[in-house]
């Protein structure tokens, strides 16, 4: 009986330490990702208001054009900074379990660049926290079991290239970035056009493919793709599953990621938009 105490006693007392620490690790996490959003964001003129024109469309790719009208951007701010929230799956190989998460993402437009701040649950009381960015053209990758352990901290041309093709992809959700003078447009046909976008001495390419209507359905690119700590280059999409309206512009809502390997298509993330502000972001 004693002995039963006893090991319930630590077992307890086990609990108790983890639970403390991992608070004060999330804590800490919180604090760093506080920090480089107020860095990101640094020098931002939140009180410049510059109102979309139809004059501002003209030039571009029809079916660009189209999309942007679509996206009801006419009349409305130039976004140049964005905070949104996401809710979702996530799993790390082919017949993995898919993990719930929460995510929370900040945008800056002029100088591109975001932080994702990640929380993934694979189990109760078990908490993964991550935090990818893109920042001044560099990208990093972050990852922490219970906020505190290390397991991933990914930097260097791969990390780069990925997480600019990333934020290309991403401008889905703030239409107006395709009017900025890192991107460039060339219509392929009448319902999908090619941005490149150059930015601290890299560069990449993606298709953006439009219905007749001017809703993107998905948008394919290659891009460096982290297996276990080695990078190949692979084909990555992300089609869209529905549509939603914040503040009076027309936005994707619901989509995955998909690596198109030689193995076959691995969807590894499928997200919802829950919330989003533009040019008032929250911190």
């Amino acid at each position: 009986m004693k002995i039963a105490l006893w090991i319930i006693g630590v077992l307890v007392a086990v609990v108790v330490i983890y639970l403390i620490a991992s608070s004060i690790g999330s804590m800490m996490f919180e604090r760093k990702v506080k920090g480089e959003v107020e860095k990101l964001f640094a020098g931002i003129d939140k009180d410049k208001a510059e109102i979309i024109t139809p004059e501002d469309l003209a030039g571009l790719p029809a079916p660009l054009q189209k999309w942007l009208q679509n996206s009801q951007v006419i009349g409305k701010e130039r976004i140049t900074f964005v905070w949104l929230k996401q809710e979702g799956f996530f799993r790390t190989k082919e017949g993995g379990s898919w993990m719930p998460f929460t995510a929370t993402q900040y945008y800056r437009i002029d100088t591109p660049g975001f932080i994702w701040h990640v929380t993934m649950k694979p189990f109760p009381f078990f908490a993964i926290k991550g935090r990818d960015s893109y920042y001044e053209g560099r990208g990093n990758m972050l990852i922490k079991l219970f906020s505190l352990i290390k397991v991933a901290d990914a930097t260097g041309p791969e990390m780069d290239q990925g997480t600019l093709v990333r934020y290309l992809n991403e401008i889905m959700w703030f239409p107006t970035a395709a009017l900025c003078d890192y991107i460039e447009w060339e219509a392929l046909d009448e319902t999908s056009a090619r941005a490149t976008m150059s930015y601290r001495g890299v560069s990449a390419s993606a298709v953006f493919y439009f219905n007749e209507n001017g809703d993107l359905l998905t948008f394919i690119a290659e891009r460096y793709m982290d297996a276990g700590g080695e990078f190949t280059k692979e084909t990555w999409s992300t089609p869209i599953r529905a549509y939603g309206e914040f503040h009076g512009i027309r936005i994707p809502t619901e989509g995955e990621g998909v690596w198109k390997l030689d193995s076959g298509d691995f969807s590894y993330i499928r997200l919802k938009i829950v919330d989003i502000d533009y040019n008032t972001a929250a911190m």
